[in-house]
């Protein structure tokens, strides 16, 4: 029998809180957030304050680039 590679699943890490009142998997006792004596260092903030910047980047680039176009058009329809 072949000798299994170990899978990179991750099913520890949680993105959402599924702890929610009605679900019938609900824990009113469950921790909330950080484990204890867990912290975010100063680096892990701003890198998480970089990625939402990065994030949102596209969309204030977007959001110009059509205010531009709209005056240009209202420039060429009226001509101020």
């Amino acid at each position: 029998m072949a000798k299994k590679k170990p899978d990179d699943l991750d099913t520890e890490t949680t993105f959402a809180n599924m702890n929610v009142d009605g679900f019938r998997w609900y824990n009113p006792n469950r921790d909330k957030g950080l484990k204890k004596g867990e912290r975010i260092t100063r680096k892990e903030y701003w890198a998480m304050v970089r990625g939402a910047f990065a994030a949102m980047l596209p969309i204030f680039i977007g959001l110009i680039a059509i205010g531009i176009f709209i005056y240009f058009l209202v420039w060429l329809w009226i001509g101020i």
